[in-house]
């Protein structure tokens, strides 16, 4: 089986992951680059490569990440972090944030916050970080962690790996996709040179040139849900102590990020054409910076959505070819190496392909497109803003009936739909409730049964044991200079 890959940065790692590669590229033809905060799973696609965690640290200008802080969205003046952790741990069997609401009866000012019993909390507002313990009886093994880098260092440095391995890389842009009985029968380069291949993985980008342009896979547009369609990306330097965790502000007509490397800090502003200007919602990025602008701001146009088939014949879409679900949450680099891994699990030994094969990754994928939608419109309907025509939008439009449904069983008995697909934990899902202001009505009534004070006194004992943990850690900035990273 040969594979031919068409694209930039999406078709490293792509290639990186299998043999027998040709990796078509265009140096004419920039990143996006949008993305440079991830989420936990990336450490394991690292892992599974083999990539050493200080090597990659060090040449990627990496930060590490216990979770994204929110402000402004539920309300403005509101800070919550989605933590990569629990918050406390069940209890005969009952979930921890069950008891912590039953403790706050009568007296919650005498009550630890939720945030106070989740220790990537905790250690992410005093600065510090260290990887988790592999005890599973220690506070200490609660969480996990992401990374912060340089997306166009990771790129290059997943080229370098990929070519030490084989891979051969065509400096070459797309004139024509020659169609074959099977799908793709090969590509011709703007040079000349003819590109066949019994599979092609399209990482084109939003052009989509094989999925698209020759398959017509269709796309479902998710704009009403998630409206936002443009951002101004700008880097600046570095001020104050380089803190483990992402932050993304609401706006008046989206959201603004802010992710603190080591050489650098990067900023954007993700808006929506329909409710501001771009030359607006630049001056509204200029205007709330922090630190000396490196560089003009550029500005980039996306649509949100998935193709109806990431998968047609023998043509795999990945990346942004694939579909885009905008930056908030930092998930489009997890949903490309979740379609490797995929591809690799029904990777074709030999020259046919099942259609089966097919089939079950596009089940797959749209199942996972579609909860990383519900998850990240609900930041945006779990509103009590209505101080601007974005806002008033997003908080009283129709939503997703799979999201609808989530809303109304945690609202009602505090329940969090747990399933088997997904990369959102139910940690995940109640940091957001409770963030942005969704209570639930009632509790399970086994926990209400119990003392109040029992629970008081089991909530502060998790808080004090993550506390005591968040204090044990060393500062980020420590961590850094210990792995030879930034000082």
């Amino acid at each position: 089986m040969t594979a031919a890959t068409l694209g930039l940065t999406t078709g490293t790692p792509s290639a990186a992951r299998l043999a027998d590669i040709t990796l078509v590229e265009s140096e004419e033809i920039g990143t996006v680059g949008v993305g440079e905060a991830t989420v936990p799973h990336i450490r394991f696609f690292n892992q599974r490569l083999g990539i050493d965690e200080a090597d990659f640290v060090r040449r990627t200008k990496a930060t590490f990440k216990l979770g994204i802080e929110f402000c402004d969205w539920g309300r403005i003046g509101d800070s919550y972090i989605h933590p990569f952790g629990d918050f406390g741990h069940d209890i005969d069997g009952l979930p921890f944030h069950q008891h912590w609401l039953h403790a706050t009866r009568g007296r919650p000012d005498e009550t630890p916050a939720l945030a106070a019993c989740s220790l990537p909390i905790v250690a992410a507002r005093a600065g510090r970080f260290t990887p988790p313990l592999d005890d599973p009886r220690s506070v200490g093994s609660t969480y996990s962690y992401a990374y912060q880098f340089d997306a166009g260092l990771y790129a290059a440095y997943l080229r370098d790996y990929a070519e030490a391995r084989g891979v051969t890389r065509i400096e070459g842009r797309v004139e024509h996709v020659e169609r074959g009985p099977s799908g793709i029968a090969a590509l011709r380069l703007a040079d000349g040179q003819r590109i066949e291949g019994d599979l092609f993985v399209d990482c084109s980008g939003f052009r989509a040139l094989l999925i698209e342009g020759a398959l017509k896979a269709g796309h479902q547009d998710w704009a009403h849900w998630l409206p936002c369609d443009a951002a101004w990306a700008v880097p600046t330097a570095n001020t104050g102590p380089l803190v483990p965790y992402t932050r993304a502000t609401a706006r008046d007509a989206g959201w603004q990020w802010r992710i603190p490397l080591q050489h650098r800090t990067g900023n954007g502003l993700v808006f929506s054409t329909r409710f501001t200007d771009p030359e607006r919602a630049r001056a509204v990025l200029l205007d709330t910076l922090e630190g000396e602008v490196l560089a003009e701001p550029r500005m980039l146009r996306f649509r949100t959505g998935r193709r109806h088939r990431q998968w047609i014949d023998n043509c795999v879409a990945i990346g942004l070819s694939a579909g885009f679900l905008e930056p908030l949450e930092s998930t489009s680099i997890h949903l490309i190496q979740l379609a490797i891994g995929k591809l690799i699990e029904l990777f074709p030994n030999d020259a046919v392909l099942d259609p089966a094969d097919a089939a079950e990754f596009n089940r797959a994928m749209a199942l996972e497109y579609d909860r990383v939608r519900d998850f990240l419109v609900l930041h945006y309907c779990a509103t009590e803003r209505d101080d601007t025509p974005f806002w008033r939008h997003m908080r009283t439009m129709d939503l997703p009936p799979s999201l609808a449904v989530k809303i109304a069983a945690f609202r009602d008995r505090g329940i969090v739909e747990q399933y088997r697909e997904g990369m959102f934990l139910p940690a995940s899902w109640l940091a957001v409730y409770y963030g942005q202001r969704i209570m639930p009505e009632r509790i399970h009534p086994l926990v209400a049964a119990l003392p109040v004070a029992d629970a008081r006194a089991r909530v502060a004992a998790v808080a004090d044991a993550c506390r005591r943990t968040a204090e044990g850690m060393p500062t980020h900035a420590d961590y850094l200079a210990r792995i030879g990273a930034a000082a």
